[in-house]
């Protein structure tokens, strides 16, 4: 049996930038999944699990790498 593992990430400020600007916050979110997020999860197997306003929760099936140390940019994001 393969052991999954959880990966949760969650956008600091994002109450803050959503009440400054709402719609550019969901654009740059959004853009952020595309052109980032997704490519990086797919890239080690990974798998979107659910999207929770400002949040994501993604699963693996192998040995989860520390996506952050590959792509400075996610730590920052």
């Amino acid at each position: 049996m393969t052991a999954t593992r959880r990966l949760a990430a969650d956008v600091a400020g994002y109450s803050r930038l959503i009440g400054a600007d709402e719609r550019g916050t969901l654009q740059a979110f959004k853009a952020i999944q595309v052109e980032l997020f997704d490519p990086t999860i797919a890239a080690h197997n990974g798998r979107l699990v659910k999207i929770m306003g400002d949040g994501f929760l993604v699963g693996f099936s192998r040995h989860l790498i520390v996506i952050a140390n590959e792509n400075p940019r996610l730590a920052r994001v």
